[in-house]
């Protein structure tokens, strides 16, 4: 590869870096955190925003399990990755759902480098 290839390809790598950890920073540190609810038919992607984890006590998959433990359903938005009108992919809101309390339920953080919209 010729040295203004290797360049390019630095320089293009560092970009999309750039852009991937933009978007990692905003899912963690904007307006909703995602995480994967799986079981054991499926996994989801469920976004919750900040306000609504300090209800359930902190911002961590534990603290979604227990709540979901000790009330026995939630009702959260699901996640889904749609185009945006630019044509740019993004993890948006799909729908309201309820999530009921099973012994087989697991809560994982969940990142993304898509842009991650917020939710009403």
């Amino acid at each position: 590869m010729s040295h203004f290839g290797e360049r390019f390809l630095r320089r293009t790598s560092k970009a999309a870096m750039l852009m991937m950890m933009t978007s990692l920073a905003f899912a963690q540190d904007g307006a909703t955190f995602l995480f994967k609810v799986v079981t054991v038919k499926d996994e989801i992607v469920i976004g919750l925003s900040a306000a609504e984890l300090d209800q359930l006590g902190g911002r961590d998959p534990g603290k979604i399990a227990s709540s979901l433990t000790a009330k026995g359903t939630l009702s959260v938005w699901q996640y889904a990755v749609r185009k945006a009108s630019n044509g740019d992919l993004e993890q948006a809101p799909l729908r309201k759902i309820g999530i009921i309390a099973h012994e087989s339920l697991r809560v994982e953080p969940y990142s993304t480098p898509l842009k991650v919209l917020p939710h009403e």
